[in-house]
């Protein structure tokens, strides 16, 4: 089967595990078997939740092989590659086609605000340097560049472009997107609040933040959505909602590496900018644990 045809239902934005400081190679490993056998469908490592802005390029590199040897094509892996600077950008795509991924998600190029023109080029020079499925992500909230549909319906004629993780949390961009980009073209939610709505909206997934800590109920609302069971999706949206907005009550991946620490998936060490979560914030990412039946 394609990777194309893989990339679908709940995949997991991994955090990546520290132990004094370094990676923590045996946590990472445990964590991708759990989400496995949790019924996680893909894993994206050194995404924005994997903290690759403090990650060096070793690391990078190293979080990717990691991450494709222990999934062992049970999953696809979808590794992040994205940098504001193209050349860098194809150096982790091409490391990542090396290393085994089966796909790589580009990020619109941060800071420098790059025009829809520059955007098109940054995309179509990374897709024509390697030969790797491309799932574009477009998240003008960190980027400050939004990618538009015109932009994104000239990306998705390019060979290798093949889907788009939205984290807009525009629904209306969503149905716009589905009325000008290609059938087969995957849709991809990036925003766990609002991924319901997505995937009514014919989405075929979710690049979700959520399931490191509940990756049975998110894997249980992809399926029921994928089957038009919206339902039950709402059953479980109810059951999440909390969580998804506590999981971003402080600067992300602080309250997703402590609520992984209450599971005892690894600890919540993460690395500056990023401060540990504050008192008030643990209680509030405790609470809709507890909600969700994922603690007593």
């Amino acid at each position: 089967m394609s990777a194309a045809n893989r990339i679908r239902g709940s995949l997991t934005a991994l955090v990546t595990p520290f132990s004094d400081g370094q990676l923590d190679e045996a946590a990472l490993r445990r964590i991708i078997d759990w989400q496995i056998s949790e019924g996680t469908q893909g894993l994206v490592p050194v995404g924005t939740t994997g903290e690759s802005p403090t990650l060096g390029h070793r690391e990078h590199k190293r979080v990717v092989e990691l991450c494709v040897d222990a999934a062992h094509g049970r999953v696809p892996v979808i590794a992040g590659a994205g940098s504001n600077a193209t050349s860098e950008a194809i150096g982790l795509t091409r490391h990542a086609k090396e290393a085994g991924a089966d796909a790589v998600l580009l990020v619109a190029p941060y800071y420098n605000k790059p025009t829809q023109e520059g955007l098109y080029r940054h995309f179509a020079a990374i897709a024509e340097a390697v030969a790797i499925p491309i799932i574009l992500y477009n998240i003008p909230g960190r980027s400050i560049v939004e990618i538009s549909i015109e932009t994104m319906a000239r990306l998705a004629a390019i060979p290798g472009i093949i889907g788009v993780k939205d984290a807009t949390g525009n629904l209306a961009r969503a149905s716009r997107d589905r009325g000008a980009l290609p059938k087969e073209f995957i849709r991809l939610s990036g925003d766990d609040a609002t991924a319901l709505g997505f995937m009514a909206g014919g989405g075929l997934g979710c690049i979700s933040v959520t399931s490191n800590v509940a990756p049975k109920l998110c894997a249980e609302f992809q399926a029921a959505c994928l089957r038009g069971d919206f339902h039950a999706a709402l059953s479980i949206q109810d059951r999440l909602m909390p969580l998804h907005d506590a999981l971003f009550c402080e600067a992300s991946p602080a309250p997703v590496k402590y609520a992984a620490s209450l599971l005892g998936l690894c600890l919540a060490d993460a690395r500056l900018p990023i401060v540990p979560l504050s008192e008030p914030g643990r209680e509030t990412v405790r609470a809709a644990m507890v909600h969700a039946g994922l603690l007593k």
